[in-house]
């Protein structure tokens, strides 16, 4: 039987039939409807935030956040190259550069302290990604930010940029499409426990809700904010930039949510803190089963950080190489197929197991961001990522995945392994 890396949670059929039972009585499919608007506030009740908006999808979240700083074009984001391409895309999309930060060996995220050497005049934004549901270095990143008022205040006058739209500040978005249910411990001024969401740092933060995720709305996504005029802002983005019947205040495009994809929202968040209580289970079982491999060297499985409530959203596993650590690679040589990782995910997916290397290549070793690369090699600059990335596997990893599939998983990784150590 195959097995895939991830697979969809969803509500009973007869509990999405009923709610959208009403939308054949408004025929009100979209633009903000009832279910739009339910959706949005009962999320943001869950996640303890005060300015959230409604995508389609994460990626236009993302874009349409990023444009909504105003940032001058030509404008430099230090961001990572261990991530899903969408993060770079949508930078560039917004006729922005990215400048490329290596990573934490430990946790995946961006390397903190290797940003401050990357910022130059041109720099307008840090968008930092938390990884697999690690959370960033969030403090020292925002200590960095706070270091540079005004970096690119004459770049940004230069290019005509109003002062009331960007002051040339840098400013820290975070693409936390990963981390939905994450939250951080930390202590209120009265010394009480408060566990604050991951998409409440930075200037703004992004969140996923593809059919992949943790949480999922089939499609969709949204965008955390701090204020009611980003709110605003990101509100008209998404809707060809039209503020009202004769308004159109912003070039915007067409980013709203449907109703349709609310309303498996509304579902879904009935049941998520129980999906993530069998996720953990799950976890817990493949923990078990390779923790004498891991314990041997042979590869280094994810554990949950600590202060972070977690969402067990994925299951990455570094392999170790039998001929050493891969520091030293090429773009190139990274595809060496005799590289212990690579013969695992060839001996799951001859038994049908589906499982991801995820991230690899880097965003900046695609073709289409060769004009970006300074050396031959493309990713001299970010060893540890470029190391991370020829050696991860993401294994499969869902609610109903059985404890049975899990032994079949893991026995095909430690067969292998047999076989290089």
């Amino acid at each position: 039987m195959s097995i895939n890396v991830t697979r969809s949670s969803m509500p009973d059929f007869d509990e999405y039939c009923r709610e959208i039972r009403g939308l054949w009585d408004s025929h009100w499919l979209t633009n903000m409807g009832e279910k739009h608007i339910e959706f949005e506030a009962e999320l943001r009740k869950y996640l303890g935030v005060d300015f959230l908006n409604l995508f389609t999808n994460g990626h236009l979240a993302l874009e349409e956040v990023i444009a909504s700083f105003g940032f001058p074009k030509g404008g430099e984001v230090i961001t990572t190259p261990f991530t899903f391409v969408s993060t770079t895309h949508a930078i560039v999309r917004n006729g922005l550069t990215p400048v490329f930060c290596d990573i934490d060996p430990c946790d995946f995220t961006i390397d903190d302290t290797k940003i401050e050497a990357l910022i130059t005049d041109r720099t307008v934004a840090i968008l930092p990604v938390h990884v697999y549901g690690n959370l960033c270095h969030i403090e020292e990143i925002a200590g960095i930010a706070a270091r540079h008022p005004g970096n690119a205040a004459a770049f940004s006058k230069a290019a005509g940029v109003p002062k009331e739209v960007y002051d040339g500040d840098i400013r820290v978005i975070y693409d936390a499409a990963h981390t939905f249910g994450v939250r951080r411990r930390e202590m209120s001024a009265e010394e009480e426990t408060l566990w604050r969401s991951a998409c409440d740092y930075g200037d703004a933060a992004i969140l996923s809700f593809h059919a992949t995720k943790v949480f999922n709305t089939i499609e969709g996504g949204a965008a955390v904010s701090h204020d009611s005029r980003r709110r605003e802002v990101l509100d008209d983005l998404k809707n060809f930039g039209i503020r009202d019947p004769e308004t159109c205040a912003w070039i915007g495009g067409n980013a709203k949510m449907s109703e349709f994809q609310a309303a498996m929202g509304i579902c879904n968040l009935r049941h998520i803190d129980a999906e993530i209580a069998k996720r953990k289970a799950v976890y817990e079982h493949y923990a078990e089963r390779l923790k004498e491999a891991d314990a041997a060297g042979m590869l280094h499985l994810w554990r949950p950080q600590t202060d972070v409530m977690p969402n067990y959203a994925y299951l990455p596993v570094i392999f170790e190489n039998n001929t050493g650590s891969g520091m030293d690679i090429t773009a190139a040589e990274s595809d060496n197929k005799g590289r212990v990782r690579d013969r695992v995910w060839e001996a799951l997916k001859a038994e049908g197991i589906t499982a991801r290397k995820y991230f690899w290549p880097l965003t900046s070793d695609l073709q289409c961001y060769a004009y970006l690369r300074k050396d031959a090699d493309g990713g001299s600059d970010t060893p540890t990522a470029r190391d991370i990335a020829g050696r991860v596997l993401t294994l499969p990893v869902y609610a109903d995945l059985s404890p049975e599939d899990v032994d079949r998983i893991c026995g095909i990784i430690l067969d292998t392994l047999q076989g290089h150590f």
